[in-house]
């Protein structure tokens, strides 16, 4: 299989099949042009000499000063023909000349003709009288066509020189000013023949300069390629890690309580046969941990479906009153947490959203602000509307947070004191939750802390979804 032609190269051969044409129409003009140029010469320098031998032709029947390589030959009318006269300069063969001389008998004749013996000549013939002296001169050619061949000669000679010089030349030109293509031909290579499937690790780019403005664009624009190829290798490595650490945490939390299920069911089971009065005991702790772990899974499903909110929206809006909603929260959260006092300052606030999903955010923020803070700390949560936005603030006044915990604060299964235990909380889920409901609301929640303020706060658009 023939192997195509590099760029540079088939440039250089465009541009030298391009300049052989331009040689060939300016070869062929300047040839065209010096050709007219001398026949108008020679033409001219017979006219000069007839015209300087017409006194002694009409005079003296000959003509007496011609230069020594031309031919002349003085015709005059008798008895109604054409009569060639005798001189010292007729060619050996007439016949030329006798044809010439009788198309001149009132006007001049310019021929090119062959004289046999002799070669091309320029023919030419003048009436001395009308219709009575006719004088036929004749010109070789010669110094005209060798002229024109040595002109011909030199001008492919030069032109083929020049030819070979642009080709040659030029595919050195090209090959350097395609050099920075070539490199970024390299880095592609050395891209392809390193291993991504675990690393994204892709600190390649194109260094260096030259090749003219267009190269620049395309090194600047494959650089940014190769950062955008980085920057996705490094998120989808991430994501990679986060779903490696989902899944292990998943799997952690469901394994706890199917350990307590089935130590509750073999302990149920003994009490069962040996204890009848412990059995109502071990079934109410079988119990609490099913609904531990179905409240587990309830949370895992609707995340799962939050991540495939294109295929499967997750929300049923409705027009809804935030203050309401918040109300309704602070209610629960009093009944079920007496031991941290709840402020709420809400504002009307009607927007289209699904007011079950965001209970369940406030839900989960007033339960997190209350089992992460001492007792007796004051739990506040404020609605407002600003610029076309509904803002939700829920502020405690306990330790706050740390900037390190902050930055994964809304990571899942991520706990603030990174323990497994359940003394102070559930699996982690309830941000990660809360920051996946206020996204599918296409809305944002951002969070403040320092040691006595934290602040989580919700901003949703209230137009319609």
């Amino acid at each position: 299989m023939n192997r195509p032609l590099r760029l540079g190269t088939r440039l250089a051969l465009g541009l030298g099949a391009l300049a052989l044409a331009v040689f060939a129409i300016v070869g062929a003009v300047m040839v065209t042009s010096m050709k007219t140029f001398l026949d108008k010469r020679l033409d001219d320098q017979m006219a000069m000499s007839q015209t300087g031998a017409s006194h002694d032709v009409e005079y003296y029947g000959k003509v007496t000063k011609l230069p020594p390589t031309w031919f002349a030959v003085v015709y005059k009318v008798e008895n109604g023909e054409l009569v060639a006269q005798p001189g010292d300069q007729h060619p050996d063969d007439r016949e030329e000349f006798d044809e010439i001389a009788k198309k001149a008998l009132t006007k001049d004749t310019l021929e090119t003709g062959y004289l046999r013996g002799e070669g091309k000549f320029r023919l030419r013939a003048c009436p001395i009288k009308e219709n009575e002296i006719v004088l036929v001169s004749a010109a070789p050619m010669n110094d005209r066509d060798g002229t024109i061949s040595q002109l011909i000669t030199v001008s492919v000679a030069a032109f083929l020189a020049a030819l070979v010089t642009l080709v040659v030349g030029g595919q050195a030109l090209l090959r350097r000013g395609l050099r920075p293509l070539s490199d970024m031909a390299d880095t592609a290579h050395d891209i392809s023949s390193q291993d991504l499937t675990d690393s994204a690790d892709l600190t390649v780019r194109v260094d260096g300069d030259g090749g003219g403005v267009e190269v620049d664009e395309l090194r600047e624009a494959f650089n940014k390629m190769l950062a955008h190829i980085d920057t996705s290798l490094a998120a989808r490595t991430a994501a990679e890690q986060r779903l490696r650490r989902f899944i292990a945490d998943a799997s952690h939390e469901l394994r706890t309580p199917l350990t307590s299920l089935r130590g509750y069911a073999d302990l149920f089971r003994y009490a069962a046969a040996n204890e009848p009065g412990e059995r109502e005991k071990h079934l109410e702790k079988l119990r609490s941990e099913a609904s531990r772990m179905s409240v587990l899974l309830d949370d895992l499903l609707l995340l799962a479906r939050l991540d495939s909110a294109e295929s499967e929206p997750p929300l049923r809006p409705e027009e809804l009153d935030l203050a309401q909603i918040a109300e309704a929260a602070g209610d629960a959260f009093r009944a079920v947490r007496p031991s941290h006092s709840l402020e709420i300052d809400a504002d009307t606030v009607t927007m289209r959203a699904d007011a079950t999903r965001l209970r369940q955010v406030l839900d989960n923020l007033l339960t997190n602000a209350a089992v992460h803070t001492p007792a007796g700390t004051a739990v506040s949560v404020r609605v407002r509307a600003e610029d076309g936005w509904a803002v939700v603030q829920v502020s405690d006044t306990g330790p706050g947070i740390t900037e390190t915990d902050q930055e994964r604060i809304f990571d899942r299964f991520y706990r603030v004191d990174n323990s497994r235990t359940r003394q102070r909380g559930g699996s982690g889920l309830g941000l990660a939750v809360a920051q996946s409901l206020v996204h599918a609301h296409g809305g944002t929640i951002t969070l403040a802390s320092r040691p006595g303020a934290t602040t989580f706060t919700i901003r949703l658009p209230r137009h319609p979804l």
